[in-house]
Formats: structure tokens, sequence, C-alpha cells
């Protein structure tokens, strides 16, 4: 199954944490394989509490044959190994954020994770990094390209700032 995932962070060495978390999804399982990487973005805190860093935010594809609910037990783990508490506030300054944003053609609505993700669309931070490696991808229930909905996005975030576009090592 192909699955989209954003990443963010604004705690510490920012980029470090991005590499790091990516190189332990890659080693969730033996069939996850690494399809796409976008830009990494800066982006300034927007809901934050007053004097949060900046975040760096950016899309990966991966394929693999886990669940969705079995690789998301698997980011939460990631993300807790890379310093993020468990149990954290909303809108909290962290070292690494993992969500998933797609699998495949996946509809699902669960308690712990809901696809696609219900609100990525609205979201510069996530959906410029996706249609910069997915610009025609049309999720589940939706009419739209991702290219589209970047092109027709109404928000608020201040302007996505590119840091680095080759960042994998």
């Amino acid at each position: 199954m192909i699955y989209g995932i954003a990443l963010g962070s604004n705690l510490g060495d920012r980029l470090h944490h991005l590499q790091e978390a990516v190189r332990h999804l890659l080693m969730v399982h033996p069939t996850l394989i690494l399809r796409a990487a976008a830009p990494v973005y800066e982006t300034d805190p927007v809901d934050c509490p007053e004097g949060s860093q900046s975040f760096l935010n950016t899309v990966v594809e991966v394929e693999c044959t886990l669940e969705p609910l079995e690789l998301l037990r698997e980011m939460r783990a990631i993300e807790v190994k890379l310093g993020r508490p468990a149990e954290h506030g909303h809108h909290a300054p962290r070292t690494v954020d993992l969500d998933m944003l797609y699998a495949g053609n996946t509809v699902l609505e669960h308690p712990a994770l809901i696809l696609p993700h219900p609100r990525m669309t609205q979201r510069r931070f996530v959906l410029q990094p996706l249609a910069d490696i997915r610009p025609a991808l049309v999720l589940p229930g939706d009419e739209r390209s991702t290219a589209e909905h970047l092109e027709t996005l109404q928000s608020n975030e201040p302007p996505l700032r590119i840091l680095q576009r080759d960042w994998l090592p």
C-alpha cells in the first residue's frame, strides 16, 4: 500500500529530527520503501505557544505491506523514540510529528486515525510539499487533485520558505 506521511519539527535540530524520523521509518518493516520525499519547508508557528521556534515541514511517500493502524503504531513509537512525549498538548512544540495523510484508496474512520486526513487540503504546510511530489493525486472521496487544492487554498498561513530540496542522507 502507498502511504503519504507528513513530518514536522520545531524543537532542537529540526532537520536532523526529520532525517532520523525517516531513517527509523525505513527500519519499521522489511517491505517498507521510500518512494518520494518533498523538499523541506520552513514555516512560521501558527496557534503555538509564545516564543515557539519555526517549523520544518515536509511529506514523504512510502510503500509497505503494513495495514494503516499497524503503521500508525510504528509512527507513534518513532515520535516517542525521538523525544516527543506520548501525551502532549495540542500545538505543543515537538521534536517530531508524523501524520498519516492517506493510505492508497483506503477510507477509514477510526478513533485513532481518519483517512484521508480530514484537514490536509486546508493546510499549506502539508499541501505544498504533497503537491511537490504528487500534484495529480486525487484522494478517495475527492474530485480535485492536490495541485488544484493548492491553487485554490484560502489560508492565513504565512508563506512557506524552501529550506532544503535534497535533505535525506
